[in-house]
């Protein structure tokens, strides 16, 4: 069982920073430095929204960036600044800020890779999934995020404590700061009736079906691409977003 968003334990036990930051971006070509970064740091904020409690139930929501109807706001950004605290909207009303929100800047001049590490999580108890990506949150539900010259090939995840990591739905997406000028970062957001129950996906994972398109290209990208989900899950249009975040 997850502690209540409203409980001192949950508040006191909700901050941990884990940064992942390795050596300098190798020039393109021999003795050619690369571009300079739009901003140094991707400060990744995620944003966790917490729906009322039911009587066989609860409910979270991730975003990285803002919804399209933009009620669960986030303010992931690239910035020469890192980031201090997240930047999330106020909810809808009905689901309000809860204590797994936090954010992370990630410094992009330290590697050529950024490992997205996507990290799913389940409460039976709850009948709920979490999806972090961050390792600034509760220890039980980082994520290694990070920047290095090394490619990621598998995702780094706290162990959930009662929560049940789920390995089809997470990974570790190594995406290539040099391939392009813009980060364009997919938010996939799916909902089943059955459980009231919302989940996010902000990469590619072992299950296609919730796949989401997040990549680095020269072209910024306007729609977010998903997948179908699988008949229980269905994407929900409105919740999903993307960002191009610029790169240089």
């Amino acid at each position: 069982m997850r502690l209540s968003p409203r409980s001192p334990a949950a508040l006191a036990a909700a901050v941990l920073t884990v940064t992942a930051l390795v050596g300098p971006v190798p020039a393109a070509t021999a003795g050619i430095a690369p571009p300079p970064p739009a901003g140094r740091y991707l400060n990744l904020h995620q944003c966790v929204y917490a729906g009322p409690f039911l009587p066989d139930s609860f409910d979270l929501i991730t975003t990285l960036v803002p919804s399209l109807d933009g009620r669960f706001k986030a303010g992931t950004d690239v910035s020469d600044t890192p980031v201090s605290a997240a930047v999330c909207g106020p909810g809808d009303g009905n689901y309000t800020p809860d204590v797994y929100t936090a954010a992370e800047g990630y410094d992009l001049t330290a590697g050529r890779y950024l490992n997205l590490h996507q990290c799913v999580f389940w409460s039976d108890y709850d009948k709920d999934h979490l999806t972090t990506t961050v390792g600034t949150t509760d220890v039980k539900f980082v994520a290694g995020t990070n920047v290095s010259n090394t490619r990621d090939t598998a995702p780094n995840c706290g162990g959930g404590g009662t929560d049940l990591p789920i390995p089809l739905l997470s990974s570790a997406t190594p995406l290539d700061l040099t391939a392009g000028r813009y980060l364009n970062l997919h938010q996939c957001m799916y909902y089943y009736a059955g459980y009231h129950d919302h989940f996010t996906t902000f990469a590619p994972s072992g299950d296609g079906r919730f796949k989401a398109g997040t990549n680095i290209s020269d072209t910024p990208d306007t729609k977010p691409a998903c997948g179908a989900g699988d008949g229980r899950y269905q994407l929900v249009p409105v919740l999903s977003g993307v960002k191009a975040l610029p790169l240089r």
